[in-house]
């Protein structure tokens, strides 16, 4: 009766061990699913993005400067170094929040804004969109950030700290694209409404 006992006592060890790495299995299984969902998703989207861009360049025949990179281009040393250029070259598109209106802000890539600029000019404190709403008030997501395809109603300023730059990288929608642009090409395609002055001097930084 005790070994019957230890054999079933065993038997169901067995089965609750086997039990639980069916439903270890299961979750990591689940985990896969969703993690490949998003991905998807996060493809489809810098997809649709890029194509926003480059719909939008065309109109202004610079479509076929867009670079497309094998690395992330998402931060301005990631660009300036898939690209091979300075750091200021890279035109770092901010978004922030006046109010309840969605702006984006062209800024040289080596430039900080000025909070004290930015409220003389603004009439209230810098306030960035929070991550993730960038893409559903901007059109783009982070990373990918540009004023090419963005939403009808988004304003558009450039900052002055890009004046003495000649050739201009802006992304292109994703995180590993850019457009070479030179700065009247960037008047033209960006829609801006103005130029501002909203950084800090390269000598305060």
């Amino acid at each position: 009766m005790r070994k019957e006992k230890y054999r079933d006592q065993k038997r169901i060890g067995k089965f609750i061990a086997e039990a639980r790495k069916a439903k270890q299995l299961e979750k990591q299984s689940n985990y896969l699913g969703d993690l490949a969902v998003l991905l998807y998703n996060k493809i489809k989207e810098e997809t649709m993005s890029l194509q926003k861009a480059k719909e939008h360049l065309k109109k202004y025949g610079l479509e076929d400067r867009i670079k497309e990179f094998d690395v992330s281009s998402a931060t301005v040393l990631e660009a300036a170094n898939a690209i091979g250029c300075e750091e200021k070259n890279i035109v770092k598109t901010l978004s922030f929040l006046v109010g309840e209106q969605p702006i984006l802000i062209a800024v040289s890539g080596n430039a900080k804004i000025d909070n004290h600029k930015f409220k003389t000019e603004f009439n209230t404190k810098a306030k960035m969109i929070p991550f993730d709403q960038v893409e559903p008030l901007i059109g783009h997501a982070v990373g990918g950030v540009c004023p090419f395809g963005a939403m009808e109603n988004v304003n558009v300023y450039l900052d002055s700290s890009l004046k003495s730059l000649d050739i201009l990288y802006p992304a292109a929608g994703t995180s590993n694209s850019a457009v070479k642009l030179t700065l009247k090409e960037l008047e033209q395609a960006s829609n801006y409404k103005k130029w501002i002055d909203v950084c800090k001097e390269e000598n305060s930084k």
